[in-house]
């Protein structure tokens, strides 16, 4: 969900959690510093107090674009041909 949110563009640690409410604070953090070790996102901090930190895909993260548009494509097909309702990404 996180490279899905970031595929669209740079997004603010609370703008993530915003987009993901059933996510935990606790274990957004672990995954950004996941994706962050496997130099998939980036982070920056900000000038301010306290200071902002906005995180958007490196290089290597943007060449998963098309992997996870094909996720979402076979999830959808799957969803339909099963009638399992679709939660989409908020």
């Amino acid at each position: 969900m996180i490279l899905a949110h970031l595929k669209e563009g740079v997004h603010r640690y609370g703008e993530l959690r915003r987009r993901m409410p059933d996510v935990s604070e606790k274990m957004l953090t672990q995954r950004l510093r996941e994706l962050e070790r496997a130099r998939l996102i980036s982070r920056t901090v900000h000038d301010g107090v306290p200071a902002p930190v906005s995180y958007r895909l490196t290089d290597e993260g943007v060449s998963l674009a098309p992997v996870l548009q094909a996720l979402y494509d076979w999830g959808t097909t799957h969803a339909t041909r099963h009638a399992i309702p679709l939660d989409p990404i908020s």
